[in-house]
């Protein structure tokens, strides 16, 4: 089995570990090694939304990485957050790859609209009894795809939970940019190159949609 090629986005107190190919697989440790381990841990969460997708995916069992890069992190990497732009992020972009991305973008939209769906309105809280309750996890979810999407060039109002044209409108537009964007870069200025905007976005998804699933 190939290795995966993965980059690491090193902070002072966070390391991220995100699989170059497959937006959204994405998880942090206190250092390299916990972030790989916890990449390795979240394959077989992972692979549901390959197959969501219908790509073939490197399996959850015996995986080996590859690092290609490293990259210097930030206040928002020790907050939580991915936020470096790996160099490989601004490689052209193929109409096969800005596909791909797209395909996969929407199985991850599908994957937490399904897990949105089948949660109860009230999540279990926390420990000290923090936490939002679904609808809240949805509609966070919802503002920060809309604010994501300035980058690639898209205005949108944030859609309200439960306005499905809203939501598929914005959607639709942030993959129809990825097959603009043809030489890999941002197709606005200070933009984000639509490689990375689609491992932000999908990152993020998951991570709540994961939250949710831990919670129910």
């Amino acid at each position: 089995m190939p290795a995966v090629s993965v980059y690491l986005e090193l902070g002072s107190k966070r390391v991220f570990a995100a699989a170059v190919d497959w937006p959204g697989w994405c998880r942090s440790g206190k250092d390299e090694r916990q972030a790989l381990d916890a990449l390795v841990a979240a394959a077989p969460r992972y692979a549901p939304v390959a197959e969501e997708a219908g790509i073939w995916f490197p399996g959850t069992i015996d995986l080996s990485f590859q690092v290609v890069e490293r990259l210097p992190g930030s206040t928002t990497t020790d907050f939580g957050a991915p936020a470096a732009i790996a160099t490989l992020d601004f490689d052209p972009l193929t109409a096969v790859d800005a596909t791909r991305l797209g395909t996969l973008l929407g199985a991850v939209w599908r994957t937490f609209d399904r897990i949105v769906e089948a949660a109860p309105a009230e999540l279990r809280k926390g420990p000290r009894g923090g936490g939002r309750d679904r609808d809240e996890i949805v509609a966070h979810v919802l503002g920060a795809e809309a604010m994501y999407a300035r980058k690639l060039g898209i205005r949108h109002r944030e859609p309200a939970v439960g306005d499905h044209a809203a939501i598929a409108a914005l959607r639709a537009e942030i993959v129809q940019t990825f097959r603009a964007a043809i030489d890999g870069r941002s197709v606005v200025e200070k933009g984000w190159p639509p490689r990375y905007a689609a491992r932000r976005i999908a990152w993020h998804v998951l991570d709540h949609a994961w939250e949710i699933e831990e919670r129910r």
